[in-house]
């Protein structure tokens, strides 16, 4: 049995973001090795990684590369399925030959009812040719298509098997604000600040920064 991936839970609720709480399954050493100053982060994903939603230099990606101070490639592409994402990323590891991937997909298999189980073969995919090249991942879980849901479970299935750290119910909890979103499913700029903020914080706390 692979060992259990990393789970770090973020709880959003009330008017005001309330206090960040973490649930970690294996606590222990940091999860991610130190970026130096040059490393390259390739942020990968979809509308939520471009920023739709937003202006340009508000998407997640270029406010973490503000917050972080190391290189974070926006390498989202809106309307992307996990499937477009396992045909592009190849193309994305060679051209930026990143240290850290964040890995932020599914929201549009999701919302097109397409086969979870694809999707989640789909992603393991990807984190398979990320560690191909020795790049770290960073999942971040996508919220089911319910009111109020929490990220899908194939998020946490996917941090088990394939002993990756992952961001569980960020996504959730942020399109659960009516005042961080631009639309049904997208972020505005507060928003993708709120997501880049607790990114950078992962980061920090698992050694990455």
């Amino acid at each position: 049995m692979q060992g259990a991936g990393r789970v770090i839970r973020w709880l959003l609720a009330g008017v005001l973001l309330g206090p960040v709480v973490l649930g970690l399954a294996g606590c222990g050493e940091p999860a991610l090795e130190p970026l130096p100053r040059g490393a390259i982060i390739l942020a990968f994903g979809d509308s939520l990684t471009e920023g739709v939603g937003a202006s340009e230099e508000a998407a997640y990606p270029e406010q973490l590369a503000r917050l972080t101070g190391r290189v974070v490639i926006n390498a989202g592409v809106a309307g992307e399925t996990t499937a477009d994402g396992v045909e592009r990323l190849p193309e994305a590891l060679e051209r930026h030959a990143p240290a850290l991937m964040i890995l932020l997909m599914g929201g549009n298999d999701v919302l097109r009812n397409q086969d979870l189980a694809e999707a989640k073969r789909n992603l393991a995919r990807m984190i398979e040719l990320a560690r191909q090249r020795d790049v770290a991942v960073l999942l971040v879980g996508v919220p089911e298509k319910s009111l109020f849901s929490q990220s899908a479970p194939l998020y946490r299935e996917l941090a088990d098997e394939h002993d990756v750290l992952l961001v569980d119910d960020l996504v959730a909890g942020l399109l659960r604000r009516p005042s961080y979103k631009s639309d049904a499913v997208h972020l505005n700029a507060e928003g993708y600040r709120a997501m880049a903020e607790r990114l950078a914080e992962v980061l920090r706390d698992e050694g990455a920064l």
